[in-house]
């Protein structure tokens, strides 16, 4: 059954179950739990705050037979807004936890907002340009460039099912389309000095330690960005390797790479630029950015590092 058709369907029995308490209430549990999670959070909403805000008498069953639900989202789901300079909103869907189903990409971390708010007083690094975006987690980054630095083409990455999932849900939250659901990385490229009214996005899944040099050219990525992608020695030599497939490109085709970190481990920070040397990748430190528009720690031990391949 279609959306708009369920979110009717529960609308009518609801309605009906004023006057109906043996309403059948595990079948629309069943229902409910079998809808996209967008839908299914608006329904509960609009479910149980019609059913306040009438004169009836409270209905056992509706509060039986949707607390499963509503623990269930609760106890794993949270929602976050963060408003932009013109007032428009991010909303994300994330993890209550740090760690969650064997990943760390379903929540956002404070690099992903401090690379967010340089993109936002940077805006001509990524106007008009592809941008290729590795470890995108729930997406605010991502979408933050898309609502205020008008790219061409935004492709989100990540390895993780569930991420990719959650990755895909919080773009469409956001009110924009994809381009496929989920697209092979070598796919889906438009052609040369056409005019893009809005950026076109790609969500892909990207393997680091097997994605080919030939799928990763085929992107034609302008610009690639990451944040809080440098946490672990085996993951950040996966990232450099997959990094030094791009060196094949002629020199004014290679993109220009931005990586945020957070430096939790003076160690694990300074492996990454020692390794980056013995790599032939050139880095240098890019200047704090002014503007702090987002809530968030106002101390962290953040940088954001330009490379050069």
């Amino acid at each position: 059954m279609a959306g708009p058709e369920l979110g009717l369907l529960f609308q009518r029995r609801f309605l009906a179950a004023r006057q109906l308490r043996g309403m059948p209430w595990a079948e629309l549990e069943q229902q409910l739990t079998a809808a996209p999670q967008r839908l299914r959070s608006s329904l509960l909403s609009d479910i149980l705050h019609q059913h306040e805000s009438t004169a009836a008498d409270p209905l056992d069953e509706l509060y039986d037979a949707l607390a499963p639900v509503l623990n269930e989202e609760e106890s794993t789901r949270c929602y976050k807004s963060y408003l932009l300079p013109s007032g428009e909103p991010v909303t994300l869907s994330e993890s209550v936890a740090i760690i969650s189903q064997g990943t760390t990409g379903l929540v956002t971390w404070d690099a992903a907002l401090h690379l967010a708010e340089w993109a936002t007083e940077n805006p001509k690094v990524f106007t008009n340009r592809t941008v290729l975006e590795l470890g995108s987690g729930v997406g605010f980054t991502g979408l933050v460039i898309c609502k205020t630095c008008n790219p061409k083409t935004y492709i989100f990455s990540d390895y993780h099912h569930c991420v990719l999932k959650q990755l895909t849900e919080n773009i469409l939250l956001n009110g924009f389309t994809l381009e496929s659901e989920t697209t092979n990385p070598a796919q889906g490229q438009e052609a040369e000095g056409q005019e893009y009214q809005q950026p076109k996005l790609i969500v892909a899944e990207l393997d680091w330690g097997s994605v080919t040099e030939k799928q990763l050219l085929a992107l034609q990525a302008d610009v690639i960005i990451a944040a809080d992608v440098v946490y672990d020695p085996e993951v950040t030599l996966s990232l450099i390797g997959m990094l030094q497939k791009f060196s094949t490109l002629r020199a004014d085709r290679k993109p220009e790479i931005y990586i945020a970190l957070t430096v939790r481990n003076a160690d694990t920070y300074h492996m990454f630029q020692a390794e980056l040397d013995k790599a032939g990748i050139r880095w240098q430190i890019i200047p704090a950015h002014s503007n702090s528009i987002f809530l968030h720690d106002t101390q962290p031990n953040v940088t954001i590092l330009q490379l050069f391949i």
